[in-house]
């Protein structure tokens, strides 16, 4: 059975930074792809980012571009997140992602196959 675990959330000041990691198990990592999504209270699920399965390519979303970075690493069956200049309005809780589709983007939760169960990002003014 798959299983997604996030950790490294918290609270940080804006500005600040935080690397977000998950850790996959029961599948074979490195044929899926992996993304991160927030939801915030009230809104709706939103992609962040997904990277390649051999980690040479990463799709973000405008909102981050420049101050998110994913990478993963194969051989520990992990993705990372590490966000800079965290902003008030990065403040969500943060799920990652597993998808067996492999053409075209990938920014729509129904197009992935597993889910954590989240981690909290709070971003203080």
């Amino acid at each position: 059975q798959a299983q997604l675990v996030e950790s490294g959330g918290g609270l940080v000041q804006a500005g600040g930074s935080l690397r977000l990691s998950c850790a996959a198990s029961g599948l074979a990592f490195s044929t899926y792809r992996m993304g991160w999504f927030r939801q915030a209270p009230g809104k709706e699920r939103e992609f962040v980012a997904y990277i390649s399965r051999s980690g040479g390519y990463g799709y973000y979303v405008a909102s981050v571009k420049g101050r998110f970075t994913i990478s993963r690493d194969n051989a520990k069956n992990t993705v990372f997140l590490q966000m800079n200049s965290l902003k008030p309005e990065d403040t969500a809780v943060y799920y990652c992602a597993a998808t067996s589709r492999l053409g075209g983007n990938t920014p729509k939760p129904d197009e992935y196959n597993y889910w954590g169960q989240g981690t909290q990002v709070t971003v203080s003014s």
